[in-house]
């Protein structure tokens, strides 16, 4: 080993051992965790290898990022890898603001988007597992507004109409996206994306109480009859308002006290305090998602009381909060010795729920993959556009960020960007990245 390579990996021991207490600064973060909660150990492994990882692979991450973020897609990012509970690569490449005069830092506060969903979608299944709720539930039992939706049936040939549902929309319906619902820029009809767009309905064009929000969705036909196509939509948004309802606590509450406080993940939240601000990660200026999105999101207003929560869309972390709610995902529902979601609930929703339904998920995952109870799931080895597993899950965030759980390989990995216009680009290239660098299998070759 030469005096470089033996610098690296002295210094990526002593970064991994102590980085989750490095990164929460003014607040610290808990500390990072082996699979069984314990404290993390320091990398080990024979010759090259850690965790079955090659350090030399592990070492193009960040040359392969430096120049993506030279070529525009990204002003810097911060990226984690974690095999069986420890981490083995975690870094900050590039710079944290668009004039590129800050280096990024391990602490960068990222704006998650759809990264928010999986969050919500482990609370609502925690009060499935808690007997308040049923995935077969009508939706409507909370919410009295949606009693009296409408389906736009659409015919070749054939004046559209307003027609009524087949069944109602249940729970299951808002947590896999087969409920009908839409966003504004997919809406498969100009009549539905004026109706979204006219009524605030994903809140972008300014504040909307939940109330109003659900009064104002309830007069807009459904796109699609429920459960049976999956349309990528606010149906998590509207699943954040019914877990408000069935729990009895405002969303930022409940996530606080039931996730984010026992995750330690601090950073994590709607809103950011004006201490914490100038960790803000910043997009490409350049970029032409970035103006618009960056109105539309709101995240230095404090808007509890005046709008509505955006379960689907709203929150920021960081990279060290965000591997810390996927460890706990990959271990089977426990971190810390504290259980957050039965194991047999994991494996459900980490399994396929839109089978034999019309559309898939393959915009945000590419091809190859279905769509879990708040991930995309993957169906069989081939077919993708990057290495995995059948039963691996991951989702992504327009803003840039993704994330990747990999259970047959005992593997997370997190890429924390800021890039709107090249996210899907650069979470595959990361997902690449960490798949080359992975020198050791734990699957049986077949």
């Amino acid at each position: 080993m030469n005096t470089v390579q033996a610098s690296r990996r002295t210094a990526l021991a002593a970064g991994v051992s102590g980085i989750f207490a490095a990164a929460g600064s003014a607040s610290a973060q808990a500390p990072a965790t082996t699979t069984s909660g314990a404290q993390p150990r320091p990398i080990t492994g024979s010759g090259d290898l850690v965790q079955g990882f090659s350090r030399e692979r592990l070492a193009r991450i960040r040359s392969a990022l430096e120049r993506e973020a030279e070529r525009g897609s990204f002003p810097g990012c911060v990226v984690a890898v974690a095999r069986n509970g420890q981490v083995v690569h975690m870094e900050a490449v590039g710079h944290q603001d668009a004039a590129r005069t800050r280096p990024m830092p391990m602490d960068a506060i990222f704006l998650q988007a759809s990264m928010t969903k999986p969050i919500t979608s482990v609370a609502a299944m925690m009060l499935v597992e808690e007997g308040r709720m049923k995935l077969n539930d009508p939706i409507t039992n909370w919410m009295p507004e949606l009693a009296n939706l409408k389906v736009e049936q659409r015919r070749e040939g054939q004046p559209t109409e307003d027609v009524a549902p087949i069944r109602p929309i249940l729970v299951h319906d808002l947590l896999r996206h087969t409920a009908g619902f839409i966003y504004s820029n997919s809406a498969p009809t100009p009549r539905l994306k004026e109706l979204y767009e006219g009524h605030n309905i994903e809140a972008s064009a300014g504040p909307i109480t939940s109330d109003e929000m659900l009064r104002r969705l309830g007069t807009i036909p459904l796109a699609h009859q429920p459960g049976t196509m999956f349309h990528y939509s606010i149906s998590t948004d509207v699943l954040g308002l019914l877990v408000e309802r069935v729990s009895g606590q405002p969303l930022d509450r409940h996530f606080r006290e039931r996730l984010l406080d026992p995750l330690g993940m601090r950073d994590t939240a709607w809103f950011v305090e004006p201490g914490k601000r100038g960790r803000l990660a910043e997009a490409p200026t350049t970029d032409p998602q970035t103006a618009p999105m960056w109105r539309a999101y709101r995240i230095l207003e404090n808007e509890a009381g005046l709008s509505y929560f955006r379960g689907g869309a709203g929150m920021v972390s960081t990279a060290a909060d965000y591997l810390r709610f996927s460890q706990m995902l990959a271990n089977g529902g426990v971190l810390d010795g504290q259980r957050y979601l039965a194991a047999p609930v994991v494996n459900f929703m980490m399994s396929n729920h839109i089978v034999g339904m019309g559309g898939n998920p393959s915009a945000s995952t590419g091809p190859g993959y279905g769509f879990g109870l708040g991930f995309g799931v993957r169906l069989a080895d081939g077919m993708g556009f990057s290495p995995g597993s059948p039963g691996d899950a991951m989702w992504a965030g327009a803003w840039g960020t993704s994330f990747t759980i990999d259970r047959a390989e005992g593997l997370v990995g997190i890429l924390m960007a800021q890039g709107p216009s090249n996210r899907v680009q650069t979470r595959m290239l990361f997902k690449n990245l960490v798949y080359g660098a992975m020198a050791e299998s734990r699957r049986v070759p077949t």
